[in-house]
């Protein structure tokens, strides 16, 4: 959590009490959080021009029919975190899949906002995997709110357990369940924005299935309201990549080499649906995936991917203006140990900490 130190916050139960517990404990970096990023989405400093507040929060209420639709269980999680922590389920909306949300508020006229997070790699068991990597950067203020969550089923319950790297608010971005399914994530800046669902929810619904197939099915079923791309592996060491846009999905099986992906698309239907970006931040996306597939040129282990995610040229970020945007922490995992590292804040600052999915010491 917060201090430069990851305890993982244990979530027990059904949906409603994992949420009222979740918004107990982190009720008031929630409530900060919340602001910041409502803020962030109204004004000039991710927004090309302004927007109001009550346009931004009328557009994420319009969201809410969209994730109760796509997982109920989740969406009542969210309602029950939202009343928890003193918010509203609107708020909840933006905390949580800000990224997602900026797109729609792009798209719909509101502003044009300028983001970019996150370098992330899959390897294949030929290649010393299976292993799964990845940054998770974002505007600095976001960097005191993370936390990695311990998702445990109440009872007789056969959903999977997970560990789940988060931020205070959001039901997850980042993870891997006890079946070895692990689940990353990019932002992708999207043209084609609408009133949909946001990643999140996309996130928790893949670590709730037993199977790659199901996994990316979650995947693919989405009305995503902005684009992401999905990074998925399993513990026999395949996985996709998925570049999904609102209006269009593309998959790209693993195969032999790594594979690593950044903030701009690489298929050519889903480029077609890209925003426009400032040249500072497509400049950072293509040197990061470049750097990136340098260093994947050789075997791979967790010490070689350490480095990776400490790299100081272009993937490991540190805040500067006029973006400030920074590598707010970073994931490891290993699906067929189930072992999980993640440190807080700048990864080239901190070591890792290592934690086993389903295993309480």
């Amino acid at each position: 959590m917060r201090g430069g130190e990851l305890r993982p916050l244990v979530l027990r139960g059904d949906a409603q009490r994992r949420g009222a517990s979740h918004g107990r404990a982190l009720a008031s970096s929630i409530r900060e959080y919340v602001e910041e990023r409502v803020a962030l989405a109204c004004n000039g400093s991710w927004a090309g021009r302004g927007a109001t507040r009550a346009d931004i929060l009328g557009l994420a209420e319009a969201m809410l029919p969209a994730h109760a639709a796509y997982s109920p269980e989740l969406y009542a999680e969210m309602l029950a975190l939202a009343e928890a922590a003193g918010i509203s389920a609107a708020e909840a909306v933006i905390v949580g899949g800000f990224t997602d949300f900026v797109d729609a508020v792009r798209a719909l006229g509101h502003a044009a906002p300028e983001e970019d997070d996150c370098t992330a790699v899959l390897v294949p068991p030929g290649r010393g995997g299976p292993w799964f990597a990845q940054t998770w950067d974002m505007h600095d203020t976001a960097t005191p709110h993370v936390v990695l969550l311990d998702l445990q089923p109440e009872g007789q319950s056969d959903e999977p357990s997970a560990l789940v790297f988060s931020t205070a608010g959001c039901l997850g971005q980042i993870g891997m369940n006890d079946r070895g399914l692990c689940v990353g994530i990019n932002n992708l800046t999207a043209a084609d924005g609408r009133v949909g669902v946001t990643w999140p929810f996309v996130v928790r619904e893949v670590l709730r299935q037993d199977s790659l197939a199901a996994a990316l099915a979650c995947v693919l079923r989405a009305p995503l309201a902005g684009g992401h791309d999905f990074l998925l592996l399993d513990a026999q060491g395949r996985g996709y990549n998925v570049e999904a846009m609102p209006t269009h999905a593309a998959v790209t099986p693993l195969a032999g080499l790594p594979l690593a992906h950044t903030n701009h698309c690489l298929d050519r239907a889903c480029q077609a649906r890209e925003a426009p970006r400032s040249a500072e931040m497509v400049t950072s996306s293509l040197e990061r995936l470049a750097t990136a597939e340098r260093l994947l040129a050789d075997n791979m282990d967790h010490a070689g991917l350490e480095a990776l995610l400490r790299e100081p040229g272009a993937i490991c970020r540190r805040s500067t203006p006029p973006f400030h945007v920074e590598s707010s922490g970073a994931v490891i995992c290993r699906p067929d140990t189930r072992e999980l590292w993640a440190v807080w804040g700048i990864p080239a600052d901190r070591p890792f900490q290592r934690f086993v999915v389903g295993r309480h010491d």
